[in-house]
């Protein structure tokens, strides 16, 4: 892998951060974006750089990057290019979770997050438990499929919890499903951010077990490794990481599928240089589709997901062709 990709990865990453700061309902030139960061600016620009728009910025970079690492995990376990972690049941746990605390009239930002990322990890252990029980172990293609229908099951009781629902309550909880930044505050940066240290930190650490299931299940077993045990530790942490992130922002889709492969297209061989290639890049394609979505029809505000997905649908066509 050429040692430029991070240092260019990085450098575009603060240049789209500061152009993602200065854009919105007022937008701001670089040199004073960078004022209101210093102090500099008037206190009108402070306020909306640090308060509004810094928030948001931060947090979807680190939602991005966390949804990068936790694809490129989940790839590796599965061996299947094509995974990432909204087919493994992680959305649906997680918009049950919200879905209810809308369902139920909270308006707390916080309920709304615990319910969420409580309704991920729950999805995540139903998940593997299904796995365990109709094989004895994590195997791939089971995980996936028992990924699959506990996603269709979570459907099904979001529409229950939803048919007498308030419109108000069902507006907020479809956009919700749809993922936004909007309502980012430094707290849920500072737990996200908690999640992608520790999680993603895990997933790097751990990386050579993902290098040995690569290699299929009796050659790693021959070179010592525990293919089960390493499977599911790695899938959890990987799930429960894009369920944190699920909690923060909502539902964004395919960013998990997209960055890793461009990781392993830029030369990135070993799964640690995937997940740190992926986690950088990961972020500057969130700051971007974000940029993208308050700016393509302002001062109307596109969903998140739906921004992503313009990209990620085509994508994954694409790569389905190739893999086919």
């Amino acid at each position: 892998m050429n040692r430029l990709v991070v240092p260019v990865g990085l450098a575009l990453l603060v240049i789209g951060m500061l152009v993602a700061l200065g854009v919105g309902t007022v937008s701001l030139p670089l040199h004073e974006v960078w004022a209101a960061l210093v102090g500099e600016a008037d206190a009108q620009s402070v306020a909306i750089i640090r308060t509004l728009r810094a928030p948001r910025v931060v947090l979807a970079a680190c939602v991005g990057a966390a949804l990068a690492m936790s694809g490129g995990a989940l790839q590796g376990t599965l061996r299947n290019p094509l995974a990432e972690p909204y087919l493994l049941g992680v959305s649906g746990g997680a918009a049950v979770g919200a879905v209810v605390a809308f369902a139920f009239g909270s308006a707390s930002p916080l309920v709304v997050t615990l319910a969420a990322f409580g309704g991920a990890a729950a999805a995540t252990g139903i998940v593997a438990l299904l796995a365990r029980v109709a094989t004895g172990r994590a195997e791939p293609r089971v995980l996936l499929m028992a990924g699959v229908v506990v996603g269709a099951f979570a459907n099904a009781v979001i529409l229950v919890a939803l048919a007498d629902a308030p419109p108000d309550r069902i507006r907020g909880a479809l956009w919700w499903m749809m993922g936004s930044t909007t309502d980012a505050t430094w707290g849920t940066v500072a737990r996200t951010a908690l999640a992608l240290l520790v999680l993603g930190g895990v997933l790097i650490y751990r990386a050579r077990d993902l290098d040995l299931l690569a290699l299929g299940e009796e050659p790693a077993a021959a070179l010592g490794a525990d293919v089960d045990r390493a499977a599911r530790r790695t899938f959890l942490v990987a799930s429960w990481l894009a369920a944190a992130t699920v909690a923060a922002v909502g539902l964004v889709g395919f960013v998990g599928l997209i960055v890793p492969n461009l990781a392993r297209a830029l030369g990135a061989q070993s799964h640690r240089a995937m997940l740190v290639v992926g986690g950088v890049y990961g972020a500057l394609l969130l700051v971007a589709a974000d940029v993208c979505a308050r700016a393509i029809r302002a001062p109307v505000e596109l969903p998140l997901g739906a921004v992503t997905a313009l990209v990620g649908v085509p994508f994954f066509l694409a790569r389905l062709r190739r893999v086919a």
